[in-house]
């Protein structure tokens, strides 16, 4: 099995025809000890059994001077694993090695064993409350965590140079990194390897040690517990001093860590190589590649020669073409201006072919525009026609001309008239649709058909409106423009709304038709046969005054916009308003704070059946 065998976990079995390829992964115990050797340098396998082994090698120390040395009460600084008789085995000790070692402890030392043998022990003041400390601390796997993380036999420092240079590398930094290892929250930490290791063990290990996470934390040195505050707030001020000490150890482990690394990295040989071997495949590639540009910038000034030798070809070509253009162009205006004077000549010496002096000088005006018109093959053409039939020929070439010219000024006057209008109309495209009241009663009632959430909301009520509005002309609403009016709806002083407009002026349309119905209703006599009572036993007839103190008590119906104004009235003014129900009034003309309250009131039983008559279906 190759390197690559073990990188990929996987490889292609090829069987001989007329077998067919399968992808067989690699798996087992086999495989997992090769690859674990591989990538961390030790066999795991080796050391189980190795720890097996031990367990039944294990032997527990018993100090008694040591133990008697104890003061109970500064418990905390002993070092429970010497308490113990682990004094060398520490870390490594198993839960049924502390546990072993306890019994031993108990059986030996305790009080009630001592006393029969004749021993004065006592009680508040027995170092038998140390050994008691000490598996309480290392019985408990926090606890014991707490403890191992300031191990007081574990060795913080880093390697000097002396020791570097005495000792070698590999050496001097293989015991630190196997003794750091212990505390790396990845299981199985690459070890430092030797000279001979891979560049990818080597990169792997520094990419591990440079991002090393480690699970030490210093809880065990505490100042003060917690649990002797008196009351919470001094229990949370001393929990918060504690984690502000905790935070400092641990940035200075983290540092001691990355110095370890660094120290490391700079001194070792093998970076030192692998940089050594980069910067010469750089220089061969920085070569390879300044001889590729040597080569190509030969070959680009040899192409550019050779531009440049067709770049001047194609000048001296064009030039001597714009040249002969020139010289043609030159030799064309020649001959017009020699054809012009002939004409002129031609003209002048037949008196221009008139019969007075007013023809005299229109026909001299109309040479000049002849000869602006006229090319140089027409104007020998019309010369010889003038030769030929004279005066005729003369008067039908000016007429022609006049034509001409006039054709021109029309066709121009049109074109500038088409775009004038075209100018209008995009001005008028441009500019925004004016909201009627009709227009925003549609997007009031849109916005209500289509709420909050629907899928494209504002480009549907766009849509809407713009199918039932009624426009004068091309231009429709956008989705932008639909949303600013709604928000300006939202946000404006609604007693200055264009509704409110809208409802005094449909109020005062009702109030009319309500005066030319109660006048229909008087006959030729202003006495109406309906409009009479009786007074004293006789028949009177109404008053104006009457009849509109009448018409008044009549209760008169809500009209459509007066609704959406009460509507909108109660939504601007919310219930915490002061003085409410005056201010909705003031919003709605022709309408008393009492009508509103009323209407406001016959809405809610009507919801309220509703729901009822839902509840019920």
């Amino acid at each position: 099995m190759t390197d690559g065998d073990a990188n990929s976990h996987s490889r292609m079995v090829v069987i001989p025809w007329p077998f067919i390829k399968r992808k067989v992964e690699c798996a087992g115990a086999a495989f997992l000890r090769y690859y674990n050797i591989k990538c961390h340098g030790e066999d795991t396998q080796s050391l189980t059994s190795t720890s097996k082994e031990n367990i039944k090698e294990v032997i527990f120390e018993d100090d008694v001077e040591y133990l008697r040395s104890l003061d109970p009460k500064e418990w905390k600084r002993q070092d429970h694993y010497a308490v113990l008789g682990m004094k060398n085995l520490r870390y490594k000790a198993t839960e049924d090695d502390i546990k072993r070692a306890y019994r031993q402890k108990v059986l030996k030392h305790h009080p009630d064993k001592r006393k029969a043998q004749g021993e004065e022990v006592r009680s508040d003041d027995d170092y038998f409350t140390c050994i008691t400390k000490a598996y309480e601390t290392l019985g408990t796997p926090n606890k014991r965590k707490s403890y191992d993380s300031i191990d007081p036999m574990f060795d913080d420092s880093i390697p000097t140079l002396a020791e570097i240079k005495k000792e070698g590398f590999f050496k001097a930094f293989a015991k630190y990194f196997e003794m750091n290892a212990r505390w790396s929250e990845k299981r199985n930490a690459p070890l430092l390897g030797d000279d001979n290791s891979s560049r990818e063990y080597v990169e792997r290990f520094y990419a591990f040690w440079y991002e090393f996470e480690s699970w030490r934390e210093f809880s065990y040195l505490d100042e003060e517990e917690k649990e002797k505050g008196a009351d919470r707030e001094e229990r949370r001020w001393i929990e918060k001093q504690n984690k502000a000490a905790r935070a400092k150890l641990k940035k200075e482990e983290m540092a001691r860590i990355r110095s370890l690394v660094d120290l490391a990295y700079a001194n070792d040989p093998r970076i030192q190589r692998f940089k050594q071997e980069d910067k010469d495949k750089k220089l061969a590639a920085k070569r390879a590649r300044q001889d590729a540009v040597q080569a190509k910038k030969a070959e680009e000034e040899r192409l550019m020669k050779e531009a440049l030798l067709a770049k001047q070809k194609a000048e001296e070509a064009e030039k001597a073409r714009l040249e002969a253009a020139r010289a043609e162009r030159e030799q064309m205006k020649k001959n017009l201006r020699k054809e012009r004077k002939s004409l002129r000549d031609l003209c002048k010496s037949n008196n221009y072919y008139s019969q007075n002096d007013n023809e005299n000088i229109a026909h001299l005006a109309a040479v000049e525009k002849i000869c602006e018109m006229m090319k140089v093959v027409e104007l020998q053409e019309f010369m010889k026609e003038l030769e030929t039939n004279g005066r005729e020929a003369f008067l039908k070439v000016m007429k022609e001309t006049e034509e001409k010219l006039e054709a021109e000024r029309k066709a121009l006057f049109e074109t500038k008239k088409v775009e004038d209008q075209k100018a209008k109309k995009n001005a008028i495209l441009k500019a925004p649709i004016d909201w009627t009241p009709e227009l925003t009663q549609l997007l009031i009632k849109a916005v209500n058909l289509f709420p909050a959430g629907t899928n494209q909301r504002w480009e549907v009520v766009s849509n809407f409106l713009n199918q039932h509005g009624t426009f004068v002309d091309e231009r429709r609403f956008n989705a932008k423009e639909v949303l600013n009016k709604a928000k300006d709806l939202q946000s404006s002083d609604f007693s200055k709304s264009s509704l409110k407009k809208a409802a005094n002026e449909e109020a005062f349309d009702q109030f009319e038709k309500d005066k030319k119905k109660a006048i229909n209703n008087v006959d030729d006599s202003s006495i109406s046969k309906s409009d009479t009572k009786l007074v004293n036993g006789t028949a009177k007839p109404k008053m104006n005054g009457d009849v509109g103190k009448e018409v008044g008590k009549e209760e008169r119906p809500w009209t459509k916009t007066e609704q959406e104004l009460l509507e909108q009235a109660i939504k601007t003014f919310p219930v915490s308003t002061p003085e409410r129900w005056d201010k909705i009034a003031d919003c709605i003309p022709n309408r008393t704070k009492k009508d509103c309250m009323k209407r406001y009131k016959e809405l809610v039983e009507l919801v309220k059946a509703k729901k009822q008559a839902a509840n019920i279906g």
